[in-house]
């Protein structure tokens, strides 16, 4: 019986990293330059049980209410247009629902009055208040997972030879970072061609990198997750069921000028389900993403174009197609 080749995933602790920030950013850095992804383990204070009971407590409840939270893309009769639920669809090679949510900004913030719906807050269903609080607990984990990046950013600048702090300004206030639960059910019947790959298998996720910043991901004990080498071959990632695997998106890859890889990846259908919750770490709606961070703040080219991110994330979901972005109003970022 042969045993499977799995893709080298480097493994950090983020206790110890954080206890000697030189050794840890140097581990930290080397991962995202050579192969784009990063295994973290020891991480203090994250249960990764929370975020399995959200996962079990929101996929059980009724289409009902899952309908009352769901994107007005999918459902005409709701307001919400960029956080909640979005469901299966049966035509699509991407096969899983999820529910996403963000960190709220104030009512009277300049960007909710003038209706920029990354800004929108987040819709929740209702609780019966006697069993799990799945509300309180998806925002303790949100922050938690925030912080937990802001960490690995540390990590990456002393890593960088950089100021420690070079990263926090873009996130510190009003981020958009996406918070989601994923459920993807196994294919039923005959998969649509476009799901098809090599070898026999099949995707419920198409190949593609993360359009943002960094991801990190609780893939809990399933597998599935498959990341192209850099040899040009797709090997499965071990799953680390008591931590999170981080990889780069197209975003960090282009502020530090390319240095870092945003590696292709996709899932298979395993046939059960499976489940996991990525945090998709991004910048404010109008920070400047036109900026080399390798480069020291005083080389900088005064003469770059100032690009904010809303608009350049904006083009990149359409260009990408992804269904759960599909047909979001302005997608073409003039308004902005």
């Amino acid at each position: 019986m042969s045993s499977v080749e799995y893709f080298d995933l480097p493994i950090v602790s983020l206790k110890s990293a954080s206890q000697d920030p030189r050794a840890g950013g140097r581990d930290v850095v080397k991962a995202l330059e050579t192969v784009g992804f990063l295994g973290i383990v020891d991480i203090p204070e994250f249960d990764v049980k929370k975020l399995q009971q959200c996962c079990s407590w929101f996929f059980q409840q009724s289409w009902e209410v899952k309908k009352s939270v769901m994107k007005r893309n999918f459902n005409k009769d709701n307001t919400n247009i960029y956080r909640g639920y979005f469901p299966v669809l049966e035509d699509s090679f991407s096969r899983k629902e999820g529910f996403e949510i963000a960190a709220d900004v104030p009512y009277d913030d300049p960007d909710v009055i003038s209706g920029n719906f990354f800004y929108e807050h987040s819709t929740w269903p209702p609780e019966d208040g006697e069993s799990f609080e799945f509300k309180k607990t998806m925002l303790e984990m949100y922050l938690r997972l925030h912080n937990i990046a802001m960490e690995i950013l540390r990590l990456v600048s002393v890593g960088l030879g950089i100021r420690e702090t070079s990263f926090e300004h873009f996130f510190n206030e009003k981020p958009c970072s996406t918070f989601r639960l994923i459920h993807y059910p196994p294919w039923k019947g005959p998969p649509p061609e476009g799901a098809k790959v090599e070898d026999g298998k099949v995707v419920t996720t198409p190949v593609h990198t993360d359009s943002g910043f960094l991801t990190l991901l609780a893939t809990f004990h399933y597998h599935g997750l498959e990341v192209m080498t850099s040899e040009g071959k797709w090997l499965p990632v071990r799953p680390i069921s008591d931590g999170l695997v981080l990889n780069v998106g197209d975003l960090f890859s282009k502020m530090v000028g390319g240095r870092f890889h945003a590696t292709q990846h996709r899932v298979l259908d395993i046939g059960i389900d499976r489940y996991s919750v990525p945090f998709f770490l991004e910048p404010r709606f109008d920070a400047n993403i036109n900026v080399d961070m390798t480069i020291p703040f005083e080389d900088q080219r005064y003469e770059r174009r100032v690009e904010k991110y809303g608009p350049w994330v904006l083009k990149r979901m359409a260009e990408k197609n992804f269904f759960e972005f599909k047909d979001l109003p302005n997608s073409s970022a003039e308004k902005y």
